[in-house]
């Protein structure tokens, strides 16, 4: 899916998702997460919905919680998400050269965080909880330990051959 693509909402899928959790507001982080499992990031007419149908909420408070958690996000992500670590013992041991060759090999437009085919999502996390295996990156929730620019290169050449 392009990130430039309007994504289309089945909202009986987000009542039933809704219902499950009793559509209550203290289940909200779960229920965002829910919803962001299935489209990837959180759309504006869903943080409309849900705001409008949990009693208590407002699409308002909505948005403010989705900005308050890094988790979350309000654009598209791409088919490959891909978290590189800036945290102490990865940023030490080099993350940042990492970092610089995804970014030589995937160009992102200025203040984009996805490809604007939709393919790639880069970001920098704290931590991924990694720290002995630094410098750590994870690829759609499986880590690739002790990372170098040479070696995230091969992956990210794997990752385009798989997808032509």
């Amino acid at each position: 899916m392009s990130a430039e693509t309007k994504t289309k909402i089945d909202f009986h899928q987000i009542d039933e998702i809704l219902e499950s959790f009793g559509y209550d507001k203290t289940n909200l982080i779960m229920i965002l997460q829910k919803i962001q499992s299935i489209y990837k990031y959180l759309p504006q007419d869903i943080i409309t919905y849900v705001g409008d149908k949990i009693e208590g909420l407002s699409p308002a408070s909505v948005y403010g919680v989705i900005t308050f958690y890094a988790q979350f996000s309000l654009e598209p992500k791409g088919k490959y998400e891909i978290k590189v670590c800036d945290g102490t013992a990865c940023h030490v041991r080099g993350s940042m050269p990492v970092l610089e060759e995804i970014k030589k090999k995937i160009p992102l437009e200025k203040g984009r965080m996805t490809t604007k085919d939709g393919l790639f999502s880069i970001e920098t996390v704290s931590c991924l909880g990694a720290c002995g295996l630094a410098p750590a990156v994870v690829i759609n929730d499986k880590v690739y330990p002790q990372m170098t620019p040479a070696a995230i290169s091969i992956i990210i050449d794997t990752l385009l051959k798989e997808d032509e």
